[in-house]
């Protein structure tokens, strides 16, 4: 079997996909995948080089989220068409929305790890303004134009089927790290924190704010990019760091996954996060977790984590602080986390997927579908 993969190169999704080619590729299945939103880093670069047989395509179209993309958009349609007419995959999985209404010979799944309307609903608690109205028709013409949808929750997956709704019904398959990746080291009296600090959904900002207040030996380090690469939200100016926390900004995996193996506590006090891969690698990095109260990471992470209502400083400062004195409490939470994220592996990942292509496949077989 050979899948096209599209992925964007910005955070998560490409993680993802570098995790999902790996496995794929050590079942047999040719992987091409086709990366936009910007030309791949160096450390990107590296984490593709040791896939078997992997085919990597790359342009740096604006993406449909960011600011006026649409006629990137239209471009890497046409881009991507001739990329399936050269390849001749059997399924073309697409990690953005609009690839999903192109006119594609193999079928399609849309796998939706986050969305503009969802996001504003978690995060303002407000319908997205009109100007995202071209993104809503947009996004819903690609959903319902595939012949797949997947999401990486429940809670996402409901999210797609009430903004977008009717689309077909969404598959839920969880994303998987490699525990190899992610390995408890001795651990440091440190809260770190990992998300965009521009981003209020990961509400990283929160650890800035409440980080004077934790008592001393205890540090709190915060990984993640503190400038948003489109202004597509026009999020707020991320505070000072002053008085408490140490901005790392962003980190190769191997220096994140050191700093994570290090750390007692993880903090992750976002507002949205559809699934969380920054969790699930503390997690099994050995680090009892300090979580927003909010669907998604219920679902994942219910009996394994502290909760806090995401917004509320006070609480976040409380929950951090009572792990911060309770040795047993943490290591009890940091058991049951890692357990947890075992759970969360590639291998069932790329099962799960890899089942809805032949799924895919077989239907468009049965229907007589061009090859």
């Amino acid at each position: 079997m050979k899948v096209l993969l599209v992925a964007d190169a910005l955070g998560g999704v490409f993680t993802y996909a570098v995790e999902l080619s790996r496995a794929l590729a050590a079942r047999g299945v040719a992987v091409v995948l086709a990366t936009e939103g910007r030309l791949l880093t160096p450390d990107q670069r590296r984490a593709l080089a040791g896939i078997p047989g992997l085919v990597h395509e790359e342009r740096a179209f604006r993406l449909e989220w960011m600011e006026d993309p649409w006629e990137d958009v239209g471009a890497a349609g046409r881009w991507l068409i001739e990329l399936e007419a050269r390849e001749r995959p059997d399924v073309v999985h697409s990690n953005a929305f609009a690839h999903g209404a192109l006119p594609f010979r193999a079928p399609k799944l849309v796998m939706g790890h986050s969305c503009v309307l969802s996001w504003f609903e978690a995060v303002r608690h407000e319908v997205a303004p009109p100007e995202w109205n071209h993104y809503r028709d947009v996004v819903a013409a690609g959903l319902r134009g595939a012949d797949a949808v997947a999401a990486p929750s429940a809670a996402m997956a409901e999210a797609l089927v009430r903004h977008y709704g009717p689309i077909p019904r969404p598959t839920v398959i969880p994303g998987g790290r490699d525990p190899a990746r992610f390995r408890p080291r001795a651990k440091a009296e440190l809260v770190l924190g990992a998300g965009r600090l521009w981003d209020e959904a990961k509400n990283a900002a929160a650890l800035v704010r409440i980080a004077p207040r934790l008592r001393l030996p205890w540090r709190v380090a915060i990984a993640g990019e503190t400038e948003e690469p489109a202004r597509a939200t026009r999020a707020p100016r991320v505070p000072e760091a002053g008085g408490g926390a140490k901005l790392l900004g962003h980190l190769p995996e191997e220096e994140l996954a050191r700093w994570m193996g290090e750390a007692a506590i993880f903090a992750h006090p976002a507002r949205y996060e559809p699934f969380g891969l920054s969790v699930l690698e503390a997690a099994l990095a050995g680090c009892a977790l300090v979580l927003g109260d909010i669907p998604s990471l219920r679902e994942s992470w219910a009996g394994a984590a502290a909760f806090v209502t995401p917004g509320e400083d006070d609480a976040l400062a409380a929950a951090i602080g009572a792990l911060a004195a309770d040795p047993g409490r943490r290591a009890l939470l940091a058991g049951r986390a890692r357990a947890r994220a075992r759970r969360f592996s590639p291998k069932r990942m790329a099962d799960r997927t890899l089942e809805l292509y032949r799924t895919l496949t077989g239907r468009a077989a049965a229907l007589g579908t061009p090859p």
